[in-house]
């Protein structure tokens, strides 16, 4: 594998990307292409989802897949046919950009018989964990989590590495949360937190619970879930104890909250950089928008083309 070999110990070797929906948001399309691999850009969302795993240190990605979903792990794989037939062609910037996405990680997939939901689809990868395996990161694939546009290369270090100096410093399990207009609080899960640990690091905080999808006015906050978790293993445990919620589904949020409830340290990190939520058509255009113009090739010429055309709109 050619994923950085990190500096300091490991907090988590395996990534667990659930991904097992049938992304009806976006049918037809989503017929006969798994919504993970729709492009952004030019690169499929569960790519960019593996490199931000790897980039954090993780050296396996497990993905949580349902029956006809195949095409992900082959994702992964080498195509010795295409890289044979651009290599004849003289197409290696093409060829090299095939062979990334095999060299990322490991990839293992685990099968969702049942939408039993978030936390049924994360337990089905205990299984094949090894047992030294203290912690587990979870990325939810609908979620880009990325730095600050424009941050330089020393600011580069994205949430999944904050998340586990987070972990490393004070155990536990650590989440991603994302500012929200409280108007919206409505759509997500929120956070009740109580003040940083340490005052010279405002945006780590201490979990008290989670309210799922609040009134406006019973809001505990404007922290949201960001699809980011750095879950102690523990979790597995509380998710066999948790009963299903609304729908008959498992739901991770009811398992964390037995965590915090039995005493055990949670905390958030404060994603202050971009996140895109592609599992809905609006943000997955925004987000080709987004990657396009941190692109040298296209960036110019889309910033023109939106200009005038925005014009023409009024």
């Amino acid at each position: 594998m050619d994923h950085a070999t990190p500096t300091t110990p490991r907090q988590f070797r395996t990534a667990v990307v659930p991904a097992a929906g049938l992304g009806t948001r976006f049918l037809p399309a989503t017929k006969s292409v798994a919504k993970e691999l729709l492009p952004v850009v030019d690169t499929s969302g569960i790519e960019l989802v593996a490199e931000e795993a790897a980039r954090a240190g993780a050296d396996r990605m497990v993905i949580v897949t349902s029956p006809g979903k195949s095409s992900l792990a082959t994702h992964f794989t080498e195509d010795p046919e295409l890289e044979g037939t651009l290599a004849q062609r003289g197409k290696f910037g093409l060829l090299e950009r095939v062979r990334r996405a095999p060299k990322l990680l490991e990839v293992d997939t685990v099968r969702q018989q049942r939408p039993l939901g978030l936390g049924h689809a994360v337990l089905q990868a205990e299984s094949v964990l090894a047992p030294d395996e203290n912690a587990v990161a979870v990325l939810l694939p609908d979620d880009l989590v990325r730095p600050p546009a424009g941050a330089a290369e020393s600011e580069q270090d994205g949430v999944l590495e904050t998340m586990a100096a987070v972990r490393r410093r004070w155990g536990g399990s650590v989440l991603c949360a994302f500012e929200v207009p409280r108007a919206e609080v409505g759509a997500y899960g929120v956070f009740d937190v109580a003040a940083a640990p340490d005052p010279q690091d405002p945006d780590v905080l201490r979990v008290n619970a989670m309210v799922e999808k609040p009134a406006v006015e019973e809001a505990p906050s404007t922290l949201a879930a960001a699809g980011r978790y750095l879950l102690d293993r523990a979790v597995f445990d509380a998710l066999r104890r948790i009963e299903p919620g609304a729908g008959g589904e498992y739901q991770l949020t009811d398992a964390i909250a037995l965590l915090i409830a039995e005493g055990h340290p949670v905390h958030v990190v404060v994603h202050r950089g971009v996140r895109h939520d592609i599992g809905n058509p609006g943000g997955y255009l925004r987000a080709a928008v987004d990657f396009a113009l941190q692109r040298e090739e296209y960036a110019a010429p889309l910033r023109d083309w939106l200009v005038q055309r925005l014009a023409v709109n009024g």
